[in-house]
């Protein structure tokens, strides 16, 4: 089976929105651009409607862990 990324994958997608927005902070990004952003990402094939406020914010939380250990 192909990599995919879906809503269950926050480290995975943390990590990919890191390396795609490397200057940007995460904690700045409005959970409207985080949600279009992820399903833009290549691998993301899950459902976008699928996600919510909780899924959003620990994609988050896992990119901002990535991002500050690369400050």
């Amino acid at each position: 089976m192909p990599f995919s990324l879906g809503w269950h994958s926050a480290e995975d997608i943390g990590i990919a929105l890191f390396e795609k927005f490397p200057e940007v902070d995460p904690l700045k990004v409005r959970f409207t651009d985080l949600h279009t952003w992820v399903t833009e990402l290549e691998h993301f094939d899950d459902d976008p409607a699928a996600s919510n406020e909780a899924k959003l914010e620990a994609i988050q939380m896992a990119w901002y862990e990535e991002w500050k250990d690369n400050q």
